[in-house]
């Protein structure tokens, strides 16, 4: 039910080369879509909860596997939809058993989608975009031109094709158990963090994330969904309205000149206007705090006057300060900041009250790190590429 070989995926998933997909129609979509096939009115809801729960709550794969559906209806399903997720190209598993996938979508553009296990939880990191809009100078994806968003069911399908690859369906197991905690769920977590800029594709995005949390389908609760902006700014408070996930701002910067530099995205909305919305977010409290997210750049915004600055700049804003050590890739014109700094930046914070975590880099062996990102159709020959899994 659960093939981790590409092959396996692609002939179980159904429909023909113009097959419509299914993955990623929010309930209402999935209703009309059952219209369009003269489904009766009466049969509609059953229908499609019978639908989603297959593709939520079991992840099939196949048409011909959903029993409780009438047999010659199963058929037209597969004559015109597909339950196809995006197609592995490369898998990579880090020393420290981060798994990063290089992912093929209908087009033939690629993008990157990485796991993160730990002891108690697994964090998945995806993608909202092909390539980026912004040109943050710090981040390697930054360098990759946006060539378009992803749609829904690209999104939501990242999270299909990881939970089939790590085992996470009822009654699946891992082919490759490397490293996936010992834990009832391997992803617990969703994070918007992967390439492209999220609120710049808000309408396929809170509609991914709608269904991901979906309580009767991938059950992720919304409080374990993040979505990172670098500070599209009127998008913010209708995020907040219409998804209600955490959120996490990427701010780098504490005066307006030298965030210009790194998060150019400033020059449009400055500081002033990013905090003010953060201060505004919906339903923001102790309870739900923003993360702000700082990159640690040697000699650039690692001073102890910026980390006093930083204070003042969050007061009274709920929020969580993730520390950053700054990840390398190929001609980056940062390095990292020493340790000793690091830790002298993170005292000045938590003496402020802030709970402010460095994050341990993980994926680096596998460029999989945060800021590191960059799909390989742009970084490698296809002729260096590794077989597909």
């Amino acid at each position: 039910m659960h093939a981790t070989s590409l092959m396996g995926r692609e002939i179980s998933a159904g429909g023909s080369l113009d097959a419509e997909p299914l993955i990623g129609l929010t309930r209402a979509a999935l209703a009309a879509q059952l219209r369009s096939l003269g489904v009766p009115e009466r049969q509609i809801r059953m229908r499609a909860n019978q639908l989603w729960s297959w593709l939520y709550v079991r992840g099939e794969t196949s048409f011909a596997a959903m029993t409780d559906i009438a047999k010659d209806l199963r058929a037209e399903f597969a004559a015109r939809f597909t339950l196809a997720r995006p197609k592995i190209v490369t898998e990579q598993v880090s020393i420290d058993g981060t798994r990063k996938w290089l992912l093929r979508l209908d087009d033939g553009r690629e993008i990157e989608t990485v796991y993160i296990p730990e002891q108690d939880r697994g964090t998945l990191c995806i993608s909202s975009q092909v390539g980026c809009t912004l040109t943050c100078s710090f981040c390697h994806t930054g360098t990759q031109r946006l060539v378009r968003n992803l749609t829904a069911g690209e999104i939501v399908g990242q999270i299909m094709l990881a939970r089939d690859r790590l085992g996470d369906w009822p009654g699946a197991t891992a082919e490759d158990p490397r490293g996936i905690p010992d834990t009832d769920r391997k992803i617990t977590n969703v994070v918007l963090m992967g390439m492209g800029e999220p609120l710049y594709n808000f309408d396929n995005v809170r509609d991914a994330c709608l269904i991901a949390a979906d309580g009767e389908g991938l059950s992720i609760s919304k409080r374990r969904i993040t979505l990172s902006t670098s500070g599209v700014v009127p998008e913010i408070p209708r995020w907040g309205a219409e998804a209600g996930t955490m959120l996490a701002i990427s701010l780098h910067g504490v005066r307006d000149e030298l965030r210009d530099q790194l998060v150019p995205i400033n020059k449009k909305w400055p500081l002033k206007d990013l905090l003010a919305a953060c201060r505004a977010y919906p339903g923001l409290s102790n309870a739900k705090r923003i993360t702000f997210e700082y990159v640690m750049l040697k000699g650039v915004n690692d001073s102890i006057a910026d980390a006093k600055a930083l204070v003042r700049l969050l007061a009274k804003i709920p929020a969580k300060i993730n520390l950053i050590p700054f990840n390398p890739w190929p001609g980056a014109p940062y390095e990292c900041s020493d340790w000793e700094q690091i830790e002298k930046f993170a005292e000045v914070v938590n003496r402020a009250g802030y709970a402010s975590p460095v994050r341990s880099p993980r994926g680096r062996d596998i460029m999989a790190a945060c800021g590191q990102l960059k799909s390989a159709s742009v970084k490698q020959r296809a002729s260096a590429r590794a077989a597909p899994v």
